[in-house]
């Protein structure tokens, strides 16, 4: 699984004009769904996620998760990420999962990190045409791969 990890002051969602997800102070998910996923990157994605030390603490070190600012998540599918531009101008996805294994993954990545953390999450919905307005804090942009190529 592929990550795009923003810290957002705000984030929302939309389809079609209507909003599908909608969150405050917490971090945007962007996630992309490989063809070889297995379930433990789906756990550890989420585990990393979860507890990444991206907020800052009352000293201005950034030392503490999104759980111990009692933010929420937005995640959005984003299959594009496992997009291959090393090779002519047209990206190849052939890494990327299958619609139906992928959807799979995003809504029990969603289900795992709601379950095991009880923390609000939002989403979009998978395979659709999005508009995602939010406001990064910082900015703070992390990517993160579970096969840790980068």
């Amino acid at each position: 699984m592929r990550a795009v990890v923003q810290r957002v002051k705000r984030a929302e969602v939309r389809v079609e004009g209507r909003i599908t997800g909608k969150i405050e102070k917490g971090i945007l998910v962007f996630l992309g769904v490989g063809e070889d996923d297995e379930n433990k990157d789906l756990e550890y994605m989420a585990d990393k996620i979860m507890n990444l030390r991206i907020f800052e603490d009352d000293n201005d070190k950034m030392n503490l998760s999104v759980i111990d600012v009692g933010g929420s998540v937005l995640v959005v599918s984003q299959f594009t990420l496992y997009g291959d531009c090393r090779k002519g101008n047209r990206p190849s996805y052939s890494k990327a999962a299958r619609p139906e294994k992928a959807k799979d993954f995003y809504d029990r990545f969603i289900e795992y990190i709601s379950n095991k953390y009880g923390i609000k999450v939002e989403s979009g919905i998978f395979q659709a045409s999005m508009e995602v307005d939010y406001i990064n804090d910082g900015p703070v942009t992390l990517m993160i791969d579970s096969k840790k190529t980068f």
